[in-house]
């Protein structure tokens, strides 16, 4: 037997001089490696970002004297998002008393008088209000709607019933919901309108599953914990070591028939 000519180990694993194992070998571990470090990679770069922009939207309003690299030799990351954090939750304070109060009413009537400032002001106010708050239900269940066509399903978060007058104009004599459906892979973005409350099923779920499994696009399935991926990284490689050790070893040959 020459050294070109290596048998299959018995053990089940390849030969590591085998130039087909090892490539995929690697080009496994090399998925595997990405899988683990992609998201942390990505996420660290959205946090640099985010404080980054803060940095810059809030510097032109801090004085020269009380910013860090008046006296350090370099900037300091995350300075403006401190002041930003500082300067928010000090606005809380003031507008929870009687002053402050008073001051918001008087801001929010001088906007009221621009008629193109109005109607924006009031709808993004609506809209923080409602997002933020720690009593309101939007946005916080998740439902499914049959969408885009009879027997396929869509993801959507449930937000609130449409006000009378609007109420009022949709067909029928049901009650209608207000939902989002998000689009894969980016949830920002997808499609607004209103549905029957009957056509509706409600399913327990966060809206973080929910925002996960759209946009991975279903790779990643609710409850889903690290070990049961670290599981299917496994079974992964496994099987696919099972397949290149089954595709390199030499196809049997069917015994001659025995002539009488």
């Amino acid at each position: 037997m020459t050294s070109d000519q290596v048998p299959p180990d018995p053990s089940g694993e390849l030969h590591p001089d085998h130039p087909r194992g090892l490539m995929a070998r690697f080009r496994t571990y090399f998925l595997t490696g990405l899988v683990v470090a992609g998201p942390v990679a990505i996420t660290l770069y959205l946090t640099w970002w985010f404080v980054n922009w803060v940095d810059n939207l809030v510097r032109p309003f801090v004085p020269t004297a009380y910013r860090p690299e008046t006296y350090l030799p370099f900037g300091l990351p995350g300075s403006g998002l401190i002041v930003a954090v500082i300067a928010l939750t000090l606005l809380g304070f003031l507008t929870a008393n009687l002053i402050g109060r008073t001051l918001v009413d008087l801001g929010e009537r001088l906007l009221g008088r621009i008629p193109a400032v109005r109607a924006i002001y009031r709808g993004l106010k609506q809209v923080f209000e409602t997002l933020f708050s720690g009593n309101g239900s939007s946005f916080r269940r998740v439902g499914l709607v049959e969408f885009p066509s009879p027997g396929m399903w869509s993801i959507v978060l449930i937000s609130q019933a449409p006000n009378a007058e609007l109420a009022a104009s949709l067909p029928g004599e049901e009650e209608h919901i207000s939902v989002f459906l998000p689009c894969a892979p980016n949830p920002t973005t997808g499609f607004f309108f209103y549905v029957p409350k009957s056509k509706i099923i409600e399913i327990e779920m966060s809206t973080e599953d929910a925002a996960t499994l759209i946009m991975s696009a279903g790779v990643v399935q609710p409850g889903s914990t690290d070990q049961k991926r670290a599981a299917a990284l496994a079974g992964m490689a496994n099987a696919a070591r099972i397949a290149n050790q089954a595709s390199l070893q030499p196809a049997t040959q069917p015994a001659p028939a025995k002539v009488e």
